[in-house]
């Protein structure tokens, strides 16, 4: 059965005219109930993890300033929501969402995390809408316990991982890959292990060739036992804050390869929802909901 994190506070409420869609996070559960992709049998709710899971991948004195609200104004301003200690149990939960959804991913092939793909986050510090790097805490949970050795990260946000690059960058056990805009945030890029920039205006196939010739060949030399997947869509041509040029269709197209990959070669998946910021909130929804219907139907 397909597993999927969603708890309630995900939808954490932000001021007015804030550009950051958090109702996407309540409408997508939504969509996926209505249509009958999901029923409520496939949905856990996350609680608090044990700090430690977080602290294996995030400094203390930075997690403990973001629990206690201690965070220096400047830090907080980078992140880009309006700090609460609500906002912070939201990201701490969220963090779990992707723990528990990776174990559920090694039982079935295959489990998701409404939100996540919070690969803004570094080691001491948060940016761009991310506070907690939820899938480097899942990758050093599994690794903490036995249950993966090697692990590929395979970011396909419009925008660079560039916190997950820096907290696993002397780390050979994480491969760390992203193909994201070449002229996009961050303006500074940090080095994955590999990167692949593309250019603005990138269509579908141009964006799925890149990507058919390189993941096979990556999993074929890093042989992976465990793979986080961030697959947002702001990839999207309509995206607010992408620059690229595929379709709908086209990002689905996308899902749907790296899926039937991992499906293939039986490596367990985990997916983070990551970025979209169409105008549309629908367009949003539909693009998202596209990787859970295919994660139905490609792995049950």
């Amino acid at each position: 059965m397909l597993k999927i994190a969603y708890h309630p506070i995900y939808k954490h409420p932000l001021p007015k005219g804030h550009r950051f869609p958090m109702e996407k996070y309540e409408l997508l559960p939504q969509q996926l109930l209505h249509e009958g992709t999901c029923t409520n049998n496939n949905f856990f709710e996350p609680v608090k993890p044990n700090d430690k899971y977080i602290i294996a991948v995030h400094t203390p004195e930075y997690y403990y300033d973001l629990v206690n609200i201690t965070l220096d104004q400047r830090a907080a301003h980078k992140i880009g929501f309006p700090l609460s200690r609500s906002l912070v149990e939201r990201e701490v939960i969220l963090a779990d969402g992707t723990i528990k959804a990776s174990e559920y991913a090694l039982k079935h092939g295959i489990a998701m995390n409404v939100a996540g793909g919070t690969h803004h986050a570094y080691t001491n510090r948060g940016e761009a809408f991310c506070l907690l790097n939820d899938q480097a805490i899942g990758a050093r949970y599994l690794q903490s316990k036995g249950l993966a050795k090697k692990i590929l990260i395979v970011d396909l946000d419009v925008h660079q991982g560039n916190g997950t690059a820096e907290i696993f960058k002397n780390d050979n056990s994480v491969f760390t890959f992203s193909m994201h805009g070449k002229s996009n945030y961050p303006f500074k890029k940090e080095l994955s292990d590999l990167d692949i920039a593309l250019d603005n205006d990138t269509n579908d196939e141009t964006y799925l060739s890149t990507l058919k010739a390189t993941l096979p060949k990556l999993l074929d030399e890093q042989q992976p036992d465990f793979i986080y997947y961030l697959c947002g869509v702001d990839v999207i041509a309509s995206d607010k804050l992408g620059k690229l040029g595929m379709s709908v269709k086209g990002c689905k197209e996308r899902d749907r390869f790296v899926l039937q990959t991992c499906k293939n070669h039986s490596i367990p998946i985990m997916c983070s929802m990551g970025g979209g910021y169409s105008p549309e909130i629908k367009t949003i929804v539909d693009a998202h909901a596209n990787t859970y219907r295919l994660a139905q139907e490609i792995f049950f």
